[in-house]
């Protein structure tokens, strides 16, 4: 969500005629657009600007911190860096062309922070980075409030965009020669709930979708597990277009903390989802997110989230040490599991993960995968990366001409986290 907004911020400043560089210390105007969902990357950010407070070149620039932490932090980043110039909420970057003219006009300091998403943005406007991949934004906010999450503060509440709307830039992306298309959203499933008179729920988004002419590829993230519907794992079945990946967070392994957590399922329910969406959709690879050393999580509980890893087998897993967050409800509990063990628990974890991946890893070998291929390769100019539909990433002998087109690749084997093979035939560009 945060690279689309970017891609349209980007788009926004190029039609007032500004152009984009890449070397900070000849830029006019720097942008930090932030994300506030660990401690860690506001860290990042805040220790940034403050190395650039106490330099003379970036206090000639003009500096705007955009994105959720503007939205968590408000006026209090004016207290604690004095020299940006601007801050801008996730709910206002339409208005960042506004207050980039404050700022120049007035020399003062200008924000913008709504706390709803009420304006639609210009999405055919935004300068994307690739010319095959693109995120189409369906619905911004979140309506869960899990406890350890400042989302649902930094975003607002949840509000689709028009399925009207969604069909057209999708439509015109495929006209420019896009391939895959990913729909964007803090939780895709709710699609639609916020408006009923539409009459469109996410399943009936993707078939609208995939009726586009030419659409090759479509995938969507993120699935809320209390929303996923036996329709929509239909569609993911029936649609040529979608592919057979769904990230399907699970975040804890324990009824107690997924409670805690005001997550409104049972592990017994999400297994049952689980279950459901793996026979409908044979082959379907799942992704997740999970948090370990939520506070008062015991070693058992621990052992009960190893244990739903060890089962599920994700493809994908994204997995972090739970870090407070100001604003959240998990705030009010004392983060009581130590660091050392928080660690030691996510290792545990991450060492698993490479165990479950070496291991779908060797079952593909011999098999042929479809893959969308992206670019060259970065440690070997001879080989082209991609992905097949099942999200595993594939590299393979080829060159340029080759990106963007669709490739049949028969895997022979495989180093860390990548598959390697070699096209079976070859496909026109």
């Amino acid at each position: 969500m945060n690279e689309l907004d970017s891609e349209i911020m980007v788009g926004l400043l190029e039609k007032r005629g500004l152009q984009r560089v890449n070397d900070e210390n000849v830029a006019d105007l720097l942008l930090f657009n932030t994300c506030s969902i660990r401690d860690l990357a506001e860290r990042k950010v805040m220790g940034k600007l403050g190395r650039m407070s106490r330099e003379a070149g970036a206090r000639q620039k003009i500096i705007g911190v955009t994105g959720c932490m503007a939205n968590a932090k408000k006026e209090s980043l004016f207290r604690k860096l004095p020299h940006i110039d601007f801050v801008l909420g996730t709910n206002n970057i339409h208005h960042l062309n506004e207050v980039l003219d404050e700022v120049l006009v007035s020399g003062k300091q200008s924000i913008r922070t709504d706390d709803q998403f009420t304006f639609e943005l210009d999405y055919l406007a935004a300068k994307r980075e690739s010319k095959i991949k693109a995120f189409v934004s369906i619905i911004r906010g979140c309506s869960k409030y899990c406890t350890y999450c400042v989302v649902p503060y930094t975003r607002g509440e949840e509000v689709s965009r028009h399925p009207d709307s969604i069909i057209e830039e999708c439509k015109q992306l495929v006209d420019s020669g896009y391939k895959e298309i990913t729909l964007l959203g803090q939780n895709v499933n709710s699609y639609g709930n916020d408006q009923p008179d539409w009459n469109c729920h996410f399943h009936d988004l993707l078939y609208r979708i995939d009726k586009i002419p030419g659409m090759e590829r479509v995938r969507f993230m993120t699935s809320h597990p209390v929303d996923i519907t036996r329709e929509l794992m239909e569609a993911i079945r029936d649609l040529k277009s979608l592919c057979e990946f769904v990230h399907f967070p699970v975040q804890a392994g324990s009824n107690r903390i997924l409670k805690k957590m005001h997550r409104m399922y049972t592990v017994e329910e999400y297994l049952e989802k689980v279950q459901m969406l793996r026979e409908i959709v044979p082959g379907v690879t799942l992704g997740t997110d999970i948090i370990v050393g939520f506070p008062t999580e015991t070693e058992e509980e621990f052992q009960q989230t190893y244990n739903i890893l060890e089962q599920i087998e994700y493809t994908v897993g994204f997995i972090f040490a739970y870090s407070a967050r100001k604003g959240t409800p998990a705030l009010r509990w004392k983060d009581d599991v130590l660091e050392e063990v928080k660690q030691d628990r996510l290792q545990r974890l991450m060492h698993l993960q490479e165990r479950i991946n070496a291991k779908q890893q060797q079952e593909l070998l011999g098999t042929e995968l479809e893959v969308l291929v992206e670019r060259q390769n970065y440690k070997d100019s001879q080989m082209m990366k991609g992905r097949a539909r099942n999200f595993h990433k594939v590299i393979f002998p080829g060159e340029d001409s080759l990106v963007g087109t669709l490739q049949q690749v028969r895997i022979h084997s495989y180093s860390h986290q990548t598959l390697v093979g070699e096209i079976v035939k070859r496909n026109a560009a």
